[in-house]
This record gives structure tokens, C-alpha cells and sequence, in this order.
């Protein structure tokens, strides 16, 4: 099997950001309500993730290592990714104003979103290229939008039972999503490649 689809599958599936790894977990409780607003969030984590895989990926390569500075790679990291969200919440706030005011808060938290940095970080400690960390980058934002949708759907479900009082809202929240991770915990058996 190509390495590029071994990749793509071990990210969206097997190694999931926010059901296996548990990163990103902020902006997945928070803007999973409403499918619209999920969808739009995994859009954006999308297109962090791919662009900061590409960009943290040349800097390292381009700048910190032929600098001997890679004991500054986080610092460095989290500069990129905050220009690339106030890009994004820039294009946004244009673009798309019902959507950028839907993702409130949690739009700027994608700068600190460990899911986007620990992407750029596994780029480096995995030894990718290029081309596989954009692949990486890109396929780790699907495997946060497929979550995060998934989750959205459970819990606009949930809005719609009768919820014991002690369960109701965020206890309930975390239960569901305590079995949709178990359920992704299941893909740990593939072996690929």
C-alpha cells in the first residue's frame, strides 16, 4: 500500500486526533451543538492544518535546522499557526460573518489548539517530507472534521430524548463522547502496511 494512503487512513482513523490522541478536545465539547457550526470549524481546522504542516515543515527544514535552532520549534510553530488562524478568522469575518460569528471564541483557539500543533510537531518527530506532511496535516483535519461531525450528530440527537436530570447537558456530552471514542479505539487493530 502507498505510504501516502498509509498516512491518510492512520490519521483519520486509526490515530485520530480527538478520539484516539485526545488533542483538539476544547473546540470539539464547544462547537459540536450544531452540525453547521462543526462542520465549519473542521473546515477551518482543515485548512490550519494543512497550511501549518507545509509552512512549520519548510521553517523547520529552511531555518531551524540549518541554524542549529531546533530547541525552538514549538515557539516557532505556534507564530505560524497564530498568523495562519488571524488569516483565517480575517477571511472569515469577510467571507463567511454568520459562520464567524457562530464559531465565537473558538475560532482564535485554534492558534493554541493542540490538535494543529501536535500535527506540525508529529511532522518533524515522524520524519516526514513535504509531501507527507501535508498529506499528514491535511488528513489529521479530516480525521478532527469526521469527529467532530460525527459528535454533532450524536449530540443534536440527544437534544431530542429525555435525558435523566442528573445526565442532562454536559454529562451527557461526555459519556457520548466517551463511546464514540471507544468505538474509534476499534480501528486500533488495523495493521497497515
Amino acid at each position: 500500500m502507498p505510504t501516502i494512503l498509509i498516512i491518510a487512513i492512520n490519521a483519520i482513523l486509526i490515530e485520530n486526533f480527538v478520539l484516539v490522541k485526545f488533542l483538539g478536545i476544547c473546540p470539539f465539547l464547544g462547537v459540536s451543538k450544531k452540525t453547521d457550526t462543526a462542520i465549519g470549524m473542521g473546515c477551518a481546522v482543515i485548512f490550519t492544518m494543512t497550511l501549518s504542516s507545509a509552512l512549520t515543515w519548510a521553517v523547520n527544514r529552511f531555518i531551524l535546522e540549518q541554524f542549529h535552532l531546533q530547541y525552538m520549534q514549538t515557539v516557532a510553530f505556534i507564530l505560524v499557526i497564530a498568523a495562519l488562524v488571524q488569516f483565517i478568522e480575517m477571511a472569515l469575518q469577510k467571507l463567511m460573518p454568520a459562520l464567524y460569528q457562530a464559531l465565537g471564541i473558538y475560532l482564535p483557539l485554534i492558534t493554541t489548539n493542540c490538535a494543529v500543533l501536535g500535527s506540525a510537531l508529529l511532522n518533524i518527530q515522524n520524519g516526514y517530507n513535504f509531501i507527507e506532511s501535508v498529506v499528514f496535516g491535511f488528513s489529521a483535519g479530516v480525521g478532527f472534521l469526521l469527529a467532530i461531525v460525527l459528535f454533532s450528530g450524536v449530540r443534536e440527537r440527544i437534544a431530542a430524548c429525555d435525558i435523566p436530570k442528573p445526565f442532562q447537558g454536559f454529562p451527557i456530552a461526555l459519556i457520548s463522547a466517551a463511546l464514540l471514542s471507544l468505538a474509534f479505539m476499534g480501528f486500533q487493530g488495523l495493521k497497515l502496511g
